[in-house]
């Protein structure tokens, strides 16, 4: 019976199949190298996919043939029959395998071919670096190599070992398989293999063992720079028992694969196992055995005088990998720990203190500065520093950006999200040393559309971190506008539109285009939408660090992009752009030497959580900030901008992606003013220097001097509040918050040896060790100088000094944790703050900043109360400061100041009232009634206050700023009452309790609210 053929049915299904299968992957494909082709970036894409698809023709290719060659040998000298007593059943296996037993062969052939193929494409960075290498003009204390062959040829040559190690061992093993399946190699009733098998069995094993040894001796290398124990690179017992164990193991393996090529060509298998056996057993003895016994005998009881040579290695390796190498360190830094009168009466200094925390008050800008609901500020705050009328500025700005989760149920539909709400609008910047007269931030950038001092620039923001997945923008010339601009109560409709003209995606104006994004996107809306048009582009990859990675994917991001109003090319007749700037870095784990860091470990604090995404490998042993990305917020475009010329992994990656990367002398004099030292870098770097610090092997292997970073101490209201005692365990007791690492600060100061005051980013040490015994005390303090000027194309000199004060371990200076335990124990300070922290208010300890002052170490922390409401935000109320072992807490930072220096021994605590007469009746002492009295006042002052916040909340929801202030007016006061009658209780000695307000203090909005 003749098979039927298939009829215009089947032919038509799977035609529908095959072209289904063809539109998906190109909406996979094609919309990939329309979005590249739209970056000006095509060439990264198919480099990428063309290294990607070659390494896995050649994996494939070669492990296919291997394996089907190995196969088909040994099947085509298979034996002519079959003898002995397991003949039946192989005769059985042949019979069942001789049907399919060229699929079959194929098949297996095809499996290892793709698996081998496809974990060789993974490897394609690696490969691309060998054949592009650079030199790094150093050489390792070893074997005297540059440093690119352990970065750029080491790992290659891993790579293609280790590659031919796995093809050439499936090879044998499926050779054998099929050998004795076929009769022409048995194992009983004694082993015999017949020439052919003999043959190719013991060449390929020979193979096999020259790749062995290749593997042993490229181990010699790969000792410097491994990561196990606390000191990494090769040790004494490295270098004195393991690499010789190695060379001898390689040198064995090459004279075991000489003994299998006579043993194939002679018949006897007696001198290869013999040396197989030997292999193993050297490997055991000296490969571990040996090794252990000379650490256990000869290093643990000399260890000091023994390592002391690699040790130094391992701290030189380190320093110079990390860019650790010209550290200015200051040993023994006397700390003054008592203030002089005058000594704060600076007006430079108090310029410099930056008051607002960006982490506190970015609820506070999201309230006053959000203008409506479908806007916001979830990127954060950030700081920075503007030159504005030849004033510099320390700046604190946030971008607004569209928030779509802030429309209403109705809104949210297709058209609204992805047509009509394509952006944000504007920036916000505030003085970071500045505040109002109600502890809100002082703008000098605000509202919809911007009122400022920024100057004319594009608002408009289409790319952010939080941008919608994609947008539908454009329009012909001259057509209605169909984008919401910004609201505008005095337009039609409430709100101006605009429509969207620059070059920031793919296009979506012809009908192909459409269907292949409506199925990248997963939308019917998009295809038969009648909003778009023949000039309709498609925004999408709209998160700055996502477009930097996709163009430079050979770069570990920052975790987190920062905004800034820059003039991009000095013409001050040209509008500025608003832009995002990415620090970005070329990494390695593979300096020989260096000390290995877990990125997942070193850039995790209180505020940064998790380790950013866009890395490329978290272990690494080697760090520099080799480019600056800048993202325009309007039409998305990436520049890089090389900044470490003398990077040998950023020129390989030049030679691979020729002219992607533009010179620093293209960087505007602006947009350098607005660049900085970078915070992951930074961390890691105060990270090895907690041991790091000491340079002297001995000294470093004692430990004696080791550090930790300080802990956390402020707090960001909710269950790290202050209101610790709402945190409990599982029997219901109080527990105090978990502890986190302090995270480095950005502000304007100057270190002891520095010239002027600079912007500056830094960090704060305790002596190290562990148990409850350890002390808290100041132990070192790290900044550095993050000023880049603002000369186009080059970098001012001393950006990037990092200098470190290391205090005498005598000294009395304290540190964080012990400041704050000042600041809690102070009778003065703990009773204000329980007084705001009531049930429906809580106190936020903004950042604990440290700086050098008057040859000693100031604190300062910005002090916020924030109520329980939705509509609540934090409002800054106090400034608490500390000098040695005097501490100050007032409504402003001048007036705390100045209590570090009081003529009664600078104590915060407010004088004792003077004792009142005694009646002339007699019926009590001196002390009680002005102590009725006290209690009284205090009483009635809580309640005044209470009133004054339900007040202020009303004014708020009905927009009554009038009364608003009013009610603000007698909070104010109150709070003072409530002061003055605590400081009179505390004085006669009287224990105190105080009803809770009602509601919180709240605070005016700014216009643009």
């Amino acid at each position: 019976m003749k098979p039927r053929k298939p009829g215009p049915a089947s032919i038509t299904l799977v035609v529908l199949i095959a072209l289904g299968a063809i539109i998906y992957a190109a909406s996979i494909v094609w919309t990939e190298i329309l979005w590249y082709r739209q970056m000006s970036a095509t060439r990264v894409i198919l480099t990428q996919w063309g290294a990607h698809i070659g390494l896995f023709a050649v994996g494939f290719l070669a492990a296919t043939a291997m394996v089907y060659c190995a196969m088909a040998y040994a099947y085509r000298h298979r034996a002519s029959s079959v003898r002995g007593e397991t003949s039946a059943a192989l005769r059985g296996y042949q019979e069942a395998l001789e049907p399919v037993r060229r699929v079959a062969f194929w098949a297996v052939a095809l499996f290892f071919g793709f698996t081998n193929g496809a974990r060789l494409a993974t490897e394609w960075q690696t490969l691309l670096q060998f054949l592009n290498s650079s030199s790094f003009g150093q050489v390792d204390p070893q074997f005297g190599l540059d440093i690119s062959f352990f970065v750029f040829v080491l790992p290659a040559l891993k790579v293609l070992v280790s590659f031919l190690m796995t093809v050439t061992s499936i090879g044998l093993v499926a050779s054998i398989v099929v050998s004795y399946l076929y009769g022409t190699m048995r194992l009983t009733p004694r082993p015999h293999a017949s020439k052919h098998a003999r043959l190719q069995s013991g060449i390929m094993a020979a193979c096999l063992s020259l790749f062995i040894a290749a593997h042993y001796w490229l181990g010699r290398y790969e000792l410097l720079t491994q990561d196990s124990g606390s000191i990494h690179g090769a040790l004494y017992s490295d270098i004195n028992a393991t690499l010789p164990a190695y060379s001898i193991l390689a040198a064995v393996s090459a004279l075991v694969a000489v003994l299998f090529v006579v043993a194939a060509f002679r018949g006897t298998w007696r001198l290869p196992v013999t040396g197989v056996a030997v292999t193993v057993i050297a490997a055991l003895v000296l490969g571990g055995a040996y090794p252990a016994l000379v650490q256990q005998f000869r290093v643990r009881p000399n260890q000091r005088s023994f390592e002391s040579p690699y040790i130094q290695r391992n701290i030189d390796a380190t320093l110079a990998a990390y860019g650790l190498e010209n550290l200015d360190y200051q040993t023994n830094y006397d700390a003054a720990t008592t203030a002089s009168a005058g000594q704060f009466d600076n007006e430079t200094l108090t310029s410099q203190v930056r008051l607002l925390d960006p982490k506190v008050i970015t609820k506070t800008v999201q309230q006053l500065q959000q203008s409506r609901l479908y806007y916001g500020f979830n990127s954060g705050m950030k700081v920075d520093r503007y030159n504005v009328g030849g004033e510099r500025r320390d700046t604190v700005i946030s971008v607004r950006e569209l928030n779509l989760s802030g429309l209403s149920a109705e809104q949210q539909t297709w058209v609204n999200q992805h047509t009509v709400y394509t952006h944000g609008y504007g920036a916000i910047a505030a003085y970071g040393n500045q505040l109002t007269s109600d502890g809100l931030p002082s703008y000098w950038e605000q509202s919809v559309p911007s009122i400022g001092e920024m100057g004319d620039y594009e608002e408009r923001v289409y790319f952010s971190p939080n941008a919608p997945d994609y947008s539908i923008v454009g329009a012909p010339e001259g057509a209605e506008p169909q984008e919401l601009d910004y609201p505008d109560d005095t337009a039609v409709g409430g709100q101006v539109s605009t429509t969207f003209t620059g070059n920031g995606g793919p296009s979506v104006g012809n009908v192909w285009n459409k269907l292949l994004y409506s199925i990248k996107f997963g939308s019917t809306d998009l295809f038969f939408s009648s909003q778009t048009n023949e000039a309709s582009q498609i925004l999408y990859d709209r998160d700055p660090l996502q477009r930097v990675a996709k163009v430079a994917p050979y770069l570990t991001l920052e975790q987190s992009a920062y905004p800034a109003v820059v003039d991009m090319d000095d013409d001050a007749s040209t509008p500025k752009r608003l832009v995002w700037v990415v620090d970005a870095y070329t990494t390695t784990n593979n300096y020989p030497y260096a000390q290995h860091e877990a990125l997942s470990d070193a850039t995790v604090d209180s505020q940064s959580t998790e380790i950013g995404q866009y890395v490329q490998a978290n272990k690494i042993n080697y760090m520099r900030n080799s480019v600056k990305a800048v993202v325009d917020a309007y039409d998305g475009s990436v520049r890089l901008f090389r900044w470490d010329e003398s990077d040998p992994i950023l020129r390989t990656w030049e030679k691979i992606y020729p002219g992607s990367v533009e010179s620093m002398s293209a960087i505007s004099g602006d947009l350098m003013s607005h660049l900085r030292y970078p915070e992951d870098m930074f961390k890691v770097q105060r990270n090895l220097l907690a041991t790091y610090h000491v340079t002297d092997a001995a000294g470093f292997y004692s430990g004696g001097d080791r550090w930790r970073l300080a802990e956390e101490t402020s707090t960001y209201g909710g269950a790290s509040s202050t209101k610790a005692t709402e945190r409990v365990d599982a029997a219901g007791n109080p527990v105090a918050p978990p502890t986190a690492l302090q995270p480095p600060y950005y502000l304007t100061m100057q270190m002891p040896g520095q010239d002027s005051a600079e912007f500056s980013l830094t960090s704060v040490f305790v002596p190290g060790g562990g148990g409850e015994g350890r002390r808290e005390a100041m132990a070192g303090f790290l900044a550095v100088d993050s000023e880049t000027g603002n000369t186009a194309g080059q970098v001012r000199e001393g950006y990037g000094k990092l200098r470190l004060l290391a205090l005498p371990s005598s000294t009395t200076v304290p540190g964080p944790g012990q400041v704050q335990n000042k600041y809690d124990s102070d009778e003065k300070i703990a009773t204000q703050l329980n007084l705001l922290n009531q049930a429906d208010s809580t106190v936020i300890r903004g950042n604990l900043l440290t700086l050098p002052v008057g040859g000693g170490l100031l604190y300062v922390q910005p002090v916020y109360v924030q109520g329980t409401g939705s509509a609540s935000y934090p409002v800054l109320r106090s400034v608490l400061t500390a000098f040695g072992d005097k501490v100050g807490f007032a409504p402003t930072l001048e007036e705390s100041l100045r209590q570090l220096v009081a003529d009664d021994g600078g104590s915060s605590r407010a004088p004792a009232a003077p004792a009142n007469p005694s009646p002339d009746d007699g019926t009590q002492s001196g002390a009680t009634a002005p102590s009725t009295d006290a209690s009284a006042q205090l009483t009635q002052a809580v309640h005044d206050a209470a009133q004054a916040m339900r007040d202020a909340d009303a004014a708020m929801s009905k927009s009554d700023w009038a009364a608003y202030g009013q009610a603000q007016t007698r909070l104010r006061e109150a709070l003072s009452r409530a002061e003055a009658a605590q400081s009179a209780l505390g004085a006669a000695g009287t224990p105190t309790s105080s009803p809770s307000p009602s509601a919180s203090p709240s605070a005016e909005p700014q216009s643009g609210s």
